[in-house]
């Protein structure tokens, strides 16, 4: 059940970020997105190095997830990403706050799976 569930969350993860990653490319190009964006989002993109940046990285850590490769590194990634969103709609746009709720959720539970992988950091002296 548990892998199953794991499985679940990487990929939806994954598949998430590959499209919203996408999606941003089109703004980029100014070309009609294929789902919505948030004008309090796009606001906060006034230098367009910061949204080429962001949807890259999206891209990158999505078909990672989805591959099943480097999961930690695109975890990593997407951490503080996700966190962005996560704050940017409970407090600016709460239109997609359940969707950034389960991308928190998803995100949660798939560190706490990879969570060997990341008790290095932790070290008070490294190697």
């Amino acid at each position: 059940m548990s892998k199953a569930l794991m499985s679940i969350s990487r990929i939806g993860l994954g598949f998430i970020f590959l499209i919203a990653g996408l999606n941003g490319y089109f703004v980029i190009f100014n070309l009609e997105p294929f789902i919505a964006t948030s004008p309090e989002a796009m606001s906060l993109f006034e230098f367009g190095y910061l949204l080429i940046i962001e949807k890259s990285l999206e891209i990158i850590c999505g078909v990672l997830l989805i591959i099943n490769r480097f999961v930690p590194l695109a975890l990593a990634l997407l951490l503080p990403i996700i966190v962005n969103i996560f704050l940017l709609h409970l407090f600016l746009d709460r239109s997609l706050l359940l969707l950034a709720v389960i991308l928190v959720v998803m995100q949660s539970y798939l560190l706490f799976c990879y969570r060997r992988n990341f008790i290095s950091l932790l070290e008070k002296k490294p190697l």
